[in-house]
């Protein structure tokens, strides 16, 4: 094989991604409006389940064959794309004004789930019963999430889910997107992962760093488009609930597998440098949008701040593995 066809695999496999978890979540989201669950829980539970699907399913096929740097980079590098490109992407396009009392609730939570994992990792290994405390964690959570938003009916949030919600699909043509979504968002990880682990093998790149760069990109995509349009649509609650929401199932769900799958040693790199950017991108996300005085905003100027964040993360790694790849 050459790189010709690993790259056309990535460009193939990430335009089906795209498309497939866009039907998976209209599915899941227009499935679950029509057996009569609230717009508001939808939005906060299921469509950031949908948003993180391809993660899910790009790291059960990359542990499944072993390649467990490449599922966790794939985590911790879709969290890091998530903030810095995806939202500030969306923040020079359209700044962000964010109302939601819901969303200031999230933000303890998400730093919740980062102390879990880090306090579960931190040992260098991450075995079969830290995947069960993560998916354990992450049904607390949802729990958690779902009473809050019962509680919170009028929130800004809830009017904008409330307009997004698929509410003219049959049961039968929400089955069906729920399914074709599912078949796409399988066929597209199987090919990014092989077109991922042949790129990194023919170029001497540590899996974990294409998963932290080349594989989280792809997998944000959905984000992306999520968060643009729901921003144009002056909807900024659901642009950055999509991100909050998608970042703790990252955390939570997609960490989980490797260690579920094919447990073995945390990349060094992981605790000493992603992680850490992870957690200071996800605090200055907080700073910006939290709103400690009234609404927050992530206006344009901090969105081009989170962008040039974004580009310098990723001459760091080019630098760290032209010095020497990380193992994983």
């Amino acid at each position: 094989m050459d790189i010709l066809e690993f790259t056309l695999a990535l460009i193939g496999g990430f335009i089906i991604i795209v498309y497939g978890a866009d039907r998976f979540v209209v599915g899941a989201s227009a499935t679950a409006r029509n057996f009569g669950i609230p717009p508001l829980i939808i939005g906060l539970t299921i469509v950031g389940l949908g948003t993180s699907a391809p993660e899910i399913l790009i790291a059960i096929e990359a542990s499944i064959g072993g390649n467990t740097g490449l599922a966790m980079g794939n985590a911790i590098g879709s969290n890091i794309t998530n903030i810095t490109l995806i939202l500030g992407i969306t923040a020079i396009t359209v700044p962000l004004v964010v109302k939601s009392e819901i969303l200031r609730r999230e933000f303890p939570i998400l730093f919740a789930a980062m102390l879990v994992v880090i306090i579960l990792i931190s040992d260098g290994e991450l075995s079969k019963l830290d995947g069960i405390l993560m998916i354990i964690g992450l049904c607390v959570i949802m729990y958690w999430i779902v009473n809050v938003a019962l509680g919170r009916r009028g929130d800004p949030i809830d009017a904008e889910y409330e307009a997004e919600i698929p509410k003219d699909i049959s049961n039968l043509m929400a089955l069906f997107w729920l399914i074709f979504g599912m078949i796409l968002l399988i066929i597209s990880s199987k090919l990014l992962v092989w077109g991922a682990v042949g790129i990194a093998e023919l170029m001497g790149i540590s899996q974990l760093v294409i998963g932290l760069t080349i594989i989280a990109i792809g997998t944000s995509l959905p984000e992306l488009a999520a968060s643009v349009i729901s921003a144009k649509r002056n909807e900024p609650d659901i642009a950055i609930g999509n991100i909050i929401g998608s970042n703790m199932f990252n955390l939570l769900a997609v960490m989980a597998v490797p260690g579920l799958l094919h447990p073995g040693a945390v990349p060094a790199m992981v605790l000493s440098r992603d992680y850490i950017i992870m957690t200071i991108v996800t605090l200055l996300l907080f700073a910006m949008a939290f709103g400690f005085r009234g609404p927050g905003q992530i206006n344009r100027v901090e969105g081009f701040v989170l962008l040039f964040i974004f580009i310098g993360y990723q001459v760091l790694l080019y630098i760290h593995e032209s010095s020497g790849p990380a193992t994983g």
